[in-house]
């Protein structure tokens, strides 16, 4: 199966506000596998729906060392967040060769169903913890860089529609 499009910053449609899955079925399961697979092959370790054009509220994870623990989120909510927070650097797949300081909780908690469509309580801190607040804020329609100065959004546009252009043109010549 082919690894899925991850859009890029500043493409609109990561600014879609996801909405809630239906139901939990196969059509869904083969959707988050090929979302781990796009993942993986991406080296990431957070992606969520929204960044791969699918505006449902959907967020696979895995931030274990052997890339051997994805954890599922449909429908997430965050129940409870630490009050005390952390400025951590933060990248994303929608935002390649970006990395700068975002703020976020140091502990959350999420309720969601898994794959299989049972409800789970998961109790995050530390990597997991940020990259739970870094996909939900995608579901949002909101991506880390939002987070940042007016400045220095504008010059990771104008990097990432250089990038988009270079793109272009190696896909032409290809």
């Amino acid at each position: 199966m082919p690894a899925l499009t991850i859009l890029r910053y500043p493409d609109p449609r990561l600014h879609k506000v996801a909405q809630p899955v239906a139901a939990v079925d196969d059509r869904l399961r083969e959707l988050i596998d090929r979302m781990l697979e796009t993942m993986y092959e991406a080296q990431g370790i957070g992606l969520a729906a929204t960044q791969v054009d699918v505006h449902q509220r959907l967020i696979v994870i895995d931030v274990s060392e052997e890339r051997n623990e994805p954890l599922v989120l449909v429908n997430p909510e965050i129940v409870w967040a630490s009050p005390d927070k952390r400025l951590g650097e933060e990248g994303c797949l929608s935002v390649p060769g970006i990395y700068d300081g975002v703020e976020r909780s140091l502990a959350v908690k999420v309720r969601a169903l898994d794959r299989e469509g049972r409800e789970q309580t998961i109790e995050a801190e530390g990597i997991l913890a940020v990259c739970i607040q870094h996909e939900m804020d995608h579901l949002q329609g909101k991506v880390f860089v939002e987070y940042l100065s007016m400045f220095k959004r504008g010059r990771i546009k104008t990097k990432m529609a250089k990038l988009q252009r270079e793109d272009e043109r190696y896909a032409q010549q290809g």
